[in-house]
């Protein structure tokens, strides 16, 4: 699939967050990368990691957050298609994807969007 197109899938995840989330949203930045960087201390040829949160989570933000850049999270193209079948299975994945980064955004662990993911 083209980047532009992939693009276009994250825009779309993204726009069908519930408004409530939607607004609740600001000083973040969603972005597309064709895969993340290496590791070096790994030796595996690929990686499974298929997006990034970094930034302050919503929940820890105080009164001293302010005038910083914005957060990011990253969605990777390639660890997604790989394990994705088809361009309907990729568009399922990029949107599991972004809601569970959007999930760190709101200040969830790891463990808790597994929990609620299962």
């Amino acid at each position: 699939m083209d980047k532009k197109r992939f693009e276009s899938l994250v825009e779309e995840a993204v726009e069908s967050l519930p408004r409530s989330f939607r607004k609740r949203i600001e000083n973040l930045v969603v972005m597309v990368d064709e895969r993340p960087p290496r590791r070096r201390s790994s030796r595996a040829p690929t990686s499974t990691l298929l997006g990034l949160y970094h930034g302050v989570p919503l929940k820890d933000r105080g009164s001293y957050y302010g005038n910083v850049p914005p957060d990011v999270i990253v969605i990777y193209q390639e660890p997604i298609e790989r394990i994705s079948s088809s361009d309907d299975e990729i568009r399922r994945r990029v949107r599991e994807v972004v809601l569970h980064e959007v999930g760190h955004y709101f200040g969830l662990s790891e463990k808790e969007l597994r929990e609620i993911e299962e």
